[in-house]
């Protein structure tokens, strides 16, 4: 079932016109506006017969609100709902070499729309999120992710750890992002079913997270100390453990 709603700036307008046209209902543009990607996203929407109206710029702030939309936004009919019943085909589709990221309480939308560009660029089989204490996808999700949000299958589910669970029962081997472990992330074969564990922004996997991991390991930092660093930022963590495992499947061809 699909649900309306409204995506607002140049890179998520775009992206939706370009990956899911199908579910853009109109684009609202700010009267005057002569940037040159605002003038190819219209020229875009109206090729794909698109309603494009110009409108005044109070009306796109009505619409969404404090959310910086750059003059262009788009009504739209989100693309499929997943459902966490769902997650035994998708895994057992990717034959042998499904690729899970699971997110344990990322409560920025901005870290969660990072997270799931880079989900997508790597080929994401799911990315598993909390429905409880944990941002979901929304408008600032969206626009962050370029279109990402709807090109991923994101999957709320109401038992973390019991999900967990289940994905080890279907030969999924989950391994959880913690600083203070002692396996190096790139010691690791991350060639077949992997789901790769991630905290959120302030305390990291919660307990029964960490003790449903089949192995806590950690991205080396040699240069942590000097600067006072210790964990980098959850959409940059993602972004390197997703692509170890593209470079790892990527030479094993």
């Amino acid at each position: 079932m699909s649900q309306k709603q409204w995506i607002a700036g140049i890179n998520a307008v775009a992206a939706a016109l370009e990956h899911d046209a199908e579910h853009v209902r109109e684009v609202l543009i700010e009267a005057g506006a002569k940037n040159p990607r605002i003038v190819e996203i219209e020229a875009n929407a109206r090729r794909l017969d698109i309603d494009v109206r110009r409108v005044a710029t109070q009306a796109i702030d009505g619409i969404v609100g404090d959310l910086r939309h750059q003059g262009v936004v788009a009504r739209y009919a989100a693309a499929k709902t997943w459902n966490e019943n769902e997650l035994e085909a998708l895994v057992e589709g990717a034959e042998g070499r499904a690729l899970l990221l699971i997110l344990d309480g990322v409560q920025d939308p901005h870290n969660l729309g990072a997270c799931l560009r880079s989900a997508a660029a790597a080929g994401i089989t799911a990315v598993i999120i909390p429905k409880d204490k944990s941002v979901q996808v929304n408008a600032t999700v969206r626009k962050t992710s370029a279109g990402a949000a709807d090109s991923v299958a994101v999957i709320p589910v109401t038992n973390l750890a019991r999900t967990m669970r289940d994905l080890q029962k279907l030969g999924v081997w989950l391994y959880g992002l913690a600083g203070e472990a002692d396996t190096s992330l790139y010691s690791l074969d991350l060639r077949g079913n992997v789901g790769l564990v991630l905290g959120g922004e302030a305390d990291g996997l919660r307990r029964l997270t960490r003790e449903n991991c089949d192995q806590l390991v950690k991205i080396p930092m040699p240069g942590a100390g000097s600067l006072g660093v210790e964990s980098l930022n959850v959409s940059v963590a993602s972004g390197v453990t997703l692509f170890e495992v593209v470079r790892q499947r990527g030479a094993s061809k």
